[in-house]
């Protein structure tokens, strides 16, 4: 199953960015980023291709980007601009979902 790590506490405004080991070649196909506020369903934020293509949710266009190494097996989540909203527990995995859920982590923005 993927390992998320990287997120943290901060302050509306400010960047984190989050990565995911997964197994080799496990993100050969895609790669995604979804996360899940407190009492909330969890939700697709970002997803790059195999050629690089990539998308996201409109609520954080423009402020995320979404990579891959070259090997893909490491995704990454570079989030800016951060938003109290944005707080959740980040996961990755394909989309559709096909791998394992992670244990996620934890991003918490304050206002």
């Amino acid at each position: 199953q993927p390992v998320e790590s990287g997120g943290g506490l901060v302050q509306a405004g400010g960047s984190l960015t989050l990565s995911c080991t997964a197994s080799e070649n496990a993100f050969t196909i895609n790669a995604a980023w979804y996360r899940q506020a407190p009492g909330k369903q969890r939700d697709w934020v970002a997803r790059i291709t195999s050629s690089g293509a990539t998308d996201y949710a409109d609520s954080v266009k423009g402020r995320f980007t979404i990579s891959t190494d070259n090997a893909k097996k490491t995704a990454y989540l570079q989030m800016n601009s951060l938003k109290p909203e944005d707080t959740a527990v980040y996961y990755c995995n394909s989309r559709p979902p096909f791998l394992s859920w992670g244990q996620g982590t934890q991003v918490a923005v304050s206002s």
